[in-house]
């Protein structure tokens, strides 16, 4: 009988409570989280057992990685595992929550916003620079700026996506219902209008039709892959 597993996240920033209570009810079969895998996590065959899992965002230099640790194992969570400022923990039921008022939900989630979102701004701003110059070029330029700007859309629209889901938490948190249902509704409109750009740009600057697939692809291929490996998931805890 094999003795680890893999299970699909629906990803943190998206459903961070399922993930934690998916967890818990594999650990109730014998199926304990031991590390994070690509797009899910690791778990191992053990003892059944009831824990309730937590994950915590910081970045950590060398210094303060020991008190960090020991801080959270003093009020009873137990380090399983890091990915880079991404720290998975689990405890008994009953055990006090890691954030446990507004404030502190705000400041977790504003911690995973702070860890990406330097990164996604200047992506976003070259991506959109890239666009631009391949509208206003010719020739082999043309042809480069095209496979750079591609790239990087293919990049820059899921990870955009990802701090959007992390600031509507946020926001969610701060009880902002406005902002949230903004957030919300930006992927679908996007797709909407990549969709309409596909219909009545026929025969128009070919960039402009690129750009409008690859954002389609960029929304629906991940969109698609989380459901079906979510489906698969499932299927195999019902197995398990």
């Amino acid at each position: 009988m094999r003795q680890t597993k893999y299970m699909m996240s629906g990803g943190l920033a998206f459903s961070e409570d399922k993930d934690m209570e998916k967890l818990r009810q594999f650990s109730l079969k014998g199926w304990h989280v031991s590390g994070f895998k690509f797009m899910g996590y690791t778990l191992k065959k053990g003892q059944s057992a009831d824990y309730i899992y937590s994950i915590d965002y910081r970045s950590l230099n060398e210094e303060e990685t020991e008190e960090y640790f020991d801080f959270f194992s003093s009020a009873g969570w137990t380090h399983i595992a890091s990915e880079e400022e991404c720290h998975l923990f689990r405890a008994s039921p009953g055990t006090k929550p890691i954030y446990s008022d507004q404030e502190t939900v705000v400041e977790k989630h504003n911690n995973a916003g702070n860890s990406i979102k330097w990164t996604v701004l200047p992506t976003l701003l070259l991506t959109v620079l890239l666009w631009f110059g391949t509208f206003i070029s010719s020739g082999f330029l043309h042809t480069t700026l095209v496979v750079i700007a591609t790239i990087l859309t293919i990049i820059a629209i899921p990870t955009a996506w990802t701090v959007l889901a992390i600031y509507n938490n946020k926001w969610k948190a701060e009880g902002r219902k406005g902002l949230v249902k903004l957030t919300k509704m930006i992927p679908p409109l996007l797709f909407l209008v990549a969709m309409t750009t596909l219909i009545i740009a026929v025969g128009t600057d070919s960039s402009v039709r690129l750009l409008a697939y690859i954002v389609i692809g960029a929304i629906s291929f991940p969109t698609a892959i989380w459901m079906i490996m979510s489906l698969k998931t499932r299927l195999g805890g019902r197995r398990a």
